[in-house]
């Protein structure tokens, strides 16, 4: 997948777990865990803004594409 997600790397920056990241933004854990992994289609605005208040960064701090590589 040419987006890749840095969700982990955000969590440990804040010092957070996904159930207490799951609890502040109101998503479940199960959809939580689909982001992390790299396994989700597409994320709303309104989520991808919940995550940048909780975690407190950018959305480029979370999600970057990378050039060259192909969709799986």
């Amino acid at each position: 997948m040419p987006v890749r997600i840095h969700l982990d790397e955000q969590l440990h920056r804040r010092r957070m777990t996904l159930t207490e990241l799951s609890e502040a933004v109101g998503i479940t854990l199960a959809n939580l865990s689909v982001l992390k992994t790299g396994k989700a289609k597409a994320i709303r605005f309104s989520t991808l803004e919940a995550l940048c208040r909780a975690l407190e960064c950018q959305p480029g701090d979370i999600m970057t594409w990378v050039e060259g590589e192909e969709e799986a």
